[in-house]
């Protein structure tokens, strides 16, 4: 079956990723219900009962939305840091004040590999406002796959671990114009342009030109604001900076979407 990527969602409203390789099936962050994701995980000829993990990047909402029901539903492994399960508990504690409990928890760290089925995952810091942020590599049968979003801007760390990428999922969140003329208050400007806040297009142009390695087959533009960005304007970026290294074989921009799979990635 080789390798497959299928984005679920992206975006404020909810994220979540589906990694597959010829025997195992990760679900990257459950940022939708659990309905949801199942209904998007069926359109995309995924069977959500075959799923062998879910890893979570953080604890912001907008990527555990549905993690509590999908744990309890599917009953597989959960992966986080133990900073942000903290964080996520207390932030779903019920009326009683009890914490959540996951039955099949599992803790990593960031900069430790750790190893799902046949996929070796590879966990590093991001620069973003949660307790414990992380990007994620994936290897299996050859082929590399990077998830970077949610973070303000591309320290070198970031920059060393997706080299190498065949897929590429890195956000492209807003457009600097757009956010500072658009409906947001200025503290939520502030605080999505900060070093800790998303990955503008222009900070995605600067990596692409500068840092990037050109090796990926596919890039995924993901995490779009749907008030301070456009699709077009996100592709339109990337693309002039990619300039002739897109090519039909190579660095073929894609567009995640929020309200809608995108069409799964094979390999």
């Amino acid at each position: 079956m080789g390798v497959s990527v299928s984005v679920l969602a992206s975006g404020s409203r909810g994220n979540s990723t589906m990694i597959s390789s010829s025997r195992t099936r990760i679900l990257v962050d459950a940022g939708i219900s659990c309905r949801e994701t199942v209904k998007r995980l069926r359109a995309t000829g995924d069977d959500p009962r075959t799923l062998s993990a879910i890893v979570i990047t953080h604890e912001h909402a907008d990527h555990v939305y549905g993690l509590a029901v999908l744990a309890k539903k599917f009953r597989v492994p959960i992966f986080m840091t133990d900073s942000t399960h903290h964080a996520w508990a207390r932030g779903h504690r019920d009326d009683a004040g009890e914490l959540p409990q996951l039955a099949r928890l599992e803790v990593f760290s960031a900069g430790k590999r750790f190893q799902v089925g046949d996929i070796e995952i590879t966990p590093f810091t991001i620069p973003h406002d949660a307790v414990d942020p992380v990007g994620m590599t994936f290897r299996a049968d050859g082929i590399k796959v990077g998830i970077a979003t949610d973070l303000g801007y591309m320290p070198p760390n970031v920059c060393h671990e997706l080299r190498g990428c065949d897929v590429l999922v890195i956000e492209s969140n807003h457009d600097l114009e757009m956010l500072r003329v658009g409906p947001y208050p200025w503290s939520v400007k502030q605080r999505v342009g900060s070093p800790t806040g998303h990955l503008s297009n222009e900070k995605l142009a600067k990596f692409l030109c500068t840092e990037y390695d050109g090796n990926a087959s596919y890039l995924v533009l993901a995490h779009l604001s749907e008030l301070n960005n456009h699709p077009e304007i996100a592709r339109g970026t990337a693309e002039k900076a990619l300039g002739p290294r897109q090519t039909l074989l190579q660095n073929r921009v894609m567009m995640a979407r929020q309200s809608e799979p995108m069409e799964a990635i094979q390999l």
